[in-house]
């Protein structure tokens, strides 16, 4: 009413509803809003909000707004998106993800990840159940045990950086699937480290400036370098990658471009160490010799990329790597592990 007092009138009215509206609701609204009852569209709730798209293309949403504003357009096939949607209402499967992180009361922190494990499972025909665990918390490997994959994404600051390590531990004694984004790929060398090479307090120069053992240091031209914002490594690198490895076979490619956001890197000083104990690095920016994955040999599955690849996940185009985790996870849960642990609210994907 308030709009109308201006002089502005809607065009289109979308009503966000817990249900569908009846035909004589519509009726209703058109008749006290002066728009055509077809302008009447209902937003109710629905399973994942993968499934608004449909919901609204079924009212012809779509086409009025593109006629309204006289836009050219194709014919439009929607029917991979439906497939996306009923493969994901109708998994075949169900896998538990450990997602080890410090912002696990702020899940929206984590949105891109979760959203990608959720386009991995639709390529597996599997529900992701993501477990949100906060890796300050003493007991992380109580709850850790029993799951089909642990993730470690990103982050920064030194809270819970220790959790992390003990996941990664976990992960690799127990072969458990393991998935390291950006400080993920991090925290993965500094166990290696201390656990297999015994390089007593290994860490990153970003937590520990004095350590004896920096296994992961500052990029050479971030040195030097106080002015924050815009000055990490950041946008989009190439990685090449190496035959055999399990990025090369999840890519299918000899090399990839992904989206980058750091400044530490791995201490090249320390490769061929980490390289000849079995921590592979099986992809590299090859101008700087940078690692970008790391792979851990005789595991089923564990890699980690100092990257984001959870920016190019889409759930008609899920990210090569996040569709093998969650096949790994997958692996694991049909060998029969049962997985068990603390469920927070809404953590179901989709």
């Amino acid at each position: 009413a308030k709009l109308r007092e201006l002089g502005i009138s809607p065009d289109i009215i979308v009503c966000r509803s817990e249900k569908p509206l009846s035909s004589e609701i519509k009726a209703k609204i058109s008749m006290f809003c002066s728009v055509p009852k077809e302008s009447v569209v209902d937003a109710p709730d629905v399973e994942s909000i993968y499934e608004v798209p449909l919901v609204f293309h079924r009212q012809g949403l779509d086409d009025q707004v593109v006629m309204l504003l006289r836009l050219r357009t194709h014919s439009k096939d929607l029917q991979e998106w439906s497939t996306v949607v009923q493969r994901l209402k109708n998994p075949k499967h169900e896998v538990q993800i450990a997602l080890a992180g410090k912002y696990t009361d702020y899940k929206d922190a984590y949105k891109s990840v979760h959203e990608a494990l959720v386009h991995g499972g639709i390529a597996n025909d599997c529900r992701i159940t993501v477990r949100y665990l906060d890796t300050a918390d003493p007991g992380i490997l109580d709850e850790l045990k029993g799951v089909h994959g642990i993730l470690v994404p990103g982050g920064f600051g030194d809270r819970g950086i220790e959790g992390k390590i003990r996941a990664a531990t976990l992960a690799r004694e127990e072969r458990i699937p393991f998935f390291g984004l950006c400080l993920g790929l991090q925290i993965a060398v500094i166990e290696f480290g201390r656990s297999v090479l015994k390089l007593a307090g290994a860490h990153s120069t970003e937590f520990d400036p004095k350590t004896r053992y920096p296994v992961i240091d500052l990029l050479p031209e971030q040195k030097g370098v106080s002015a924050k914002g815009a000055t990490m490594r950041l946008g989009t690198y190439e990685c090449a990658l190496k035959k055999g490895s399990l990025a090369h076979k999840a890519y299918g490619a000899p090399s990839v471009c992904e989206r980058h956001r750091h400044r530490y890197e791995v201490n090249n000083k320390f490769r061929k160490l980490f390289e000849d104990a079995g921590l592979q690095v099986t992809g590299a920016y090859v101008p700087k010799n940078l690692a970008e994955i790391v792979e851990l040999r005789d595991h089923p599955w564990f890699l980690a990329a100092q990257f984001h690849p959870e920016f190019k996940s889409r759930p008609e185009k899920p990210h090569p790597l996040f569709c093998d985790f969650v096949a790994a996870a997958l692996a694991r849960a049909r060998a029969g592990v049962k997985g068990f642990g603390r469920v927070l609210p809404e953590d179901h994907g989709g």
